[in-house]
């Protein structure tokens, strides 16, 4: 590689440090980051989160780390799969975002196939509310409303 192009690539990825820092990253309540390897439940999931008024962000886990880089979302959806692992490889990002705010943002729902609370579940901290498989808006909105409203209730005190 010839020198001239080392330092673009030096010159590209300082830019890209540098526009990922903590100044510029904007904190939307309106907007719902939707995280799933399927498709399909992500086509679901952001169905129900329009129908309460909010603005969805699908990605797949591997391009969920990209998004939370950019913005801090008004909560966080993950598809946990069978397993409840599907999405694991997000929780330190979470977890960083939720430590640098100083308060629980964005709020975690993790949609899972067993029932049960975080705790019983056995499942990390950062996850606020657990919303047992098969995904409804019956079962998925109250969740998504209550923790937004608890959001919101947040950022006027």
């Amino acid at each position: 590689m010839c020198p001239v192009n080392r330092d673009n690539e030096i010159t590209r990825h300082l830019n890209l440090v540098t526009r990922n820092t903590d100044a510029e990253i904007s904190t939307d309540l309106s907007h719902v980051l939707v995280v799933g390897k399927s498709p399909i439940n992500r086509v679901v999931v952001s169905k129900i989160v329009e129908l309460c008024g909010l603005r969805p962000i699908s990605e797949s886990p591997e391009t969920a780390a990209r998004a939370l880089r950019s913005l801090i979302p008004g909560a966080v959806v993950l598809d946990g799969g069978p397993d409840n692992k599907d999405c694991d490889s997000l929780i330190s990002g979470i977890d960083a975002l939720r430590r640098a705010s100083g308060k629980s943002r964005p709020p975690v729902i993790l949609l899972s196939t067993k029932n049960g609370t975080p705790e019983s579940l056995g499942l990390s901290s950062i996850v606020d509310a657990v919303v047992a498989k098969p995904i409804t808006p019956e079962r998925l909105q109250p969740v998504i409303d209550r923790l937004i409203g608890l959001r919101r209730n947040q950022a006027v005190d």
